[in-house]
């Protein structure tokens, strides 16, 4: 089987593009599969001994099989919660598709089998203002795994954002939806008309869980849509 590579992206911010992302590579693990994994900008980092640290990093590393050091998996990190291009501001800083693909490329040519690059919020994050991370993700050439966040408004987000990743030339491998609002109204529906109106396969429904983790997440999907070679 050739190399999987996919890019990660979601509707909107606050989808639970990490959890779901673990859980992939958690179910490739269990297919036998060398997994790793990469979020090349994360903003909302905490100062650790080892220097600022992310938590959707440290759970993507946790997830992988194979082993590689924090600073490759996130080479790209910034303290405050903000706007990636914001905080690349405040510190006077400038980020780039071409120094960000220059990191993932050594992602990309590790001995795995299976690799995942995650973004950073939704499709159209700036990076700059003539680039965003979907300039990224075309020049890559990756197909994209979109995480809907299931809750209102998501019809209007995920049909607009499945759009704006094939006008750029890249495939949707598949969808997941992601129950992030456990009161949602008329859940069935909005998820009939999702699979409807997306033409890619559902690769699961995520359903809300308290204890949200790599496993319980990895049991509600089926990736084997992402493993074929078609």
């Amino acid at each position: 089987m050739a190399k999987k590579k996919f890019f990660i992206s979601g509707t909107d911010t606050d989808v639970g593009k990490t959890l779901i992302g673990a859980g992939i590579l958690e179910a490739a693990n269990r297919k036998g599969l060398r997994t790793v994994a990469m979020k090349p900008i994360a903003a909302g980092c905490e100062q650790t001994e080892q220097g600022l640290r992310n938590e959707d990093a440290l759970t993507l590393i946790d997830a992988m099989s194979l082993e590689l050091p924090y600073s490759q998996v996130n080479p790209i990190a910034f303290e405050p919660p903000i706007a990636p291009h914001i905080a690349a501001m405040r510190e006077n800083k400038t980020l780039s598709v071409s120094r960000l693909t220059g990191f993932c490329n050594g992602i990309l040519m590790q001995s795995s089998d299976f690799v995942v690059i995650e973004g950073a919020g939704g499709w159209r994050v700036p990076l700059n203002p003539r680039e965003t991370l979907a300039d990224l993700a075309i020049e890559l050439n990756l197909p994209v795994v979109m995480v809907v966040g299931m809750r209102l408004g998501c019809i209007n987000h995920a049909i607009l954002t499945a759009e704006a990743i094939e006008r750029d030339g890249l495939k949707v491998a598949g969808w997941v939806a992601n129950r992030v609002d456990p009161e949602m109204s008329c859940y069935e529906e909005n998820l009939m008309t999702l699979k409807t109106l997306i033409q890619a396969p559902l690769l699961g429904e995520v359903p809300f869980l308290e204890n949200a983790n790599k496993d319980a997440v990895a049991d509600c999907l089926d990736i084997d849509p992402l493993l074929s070679d078609d």
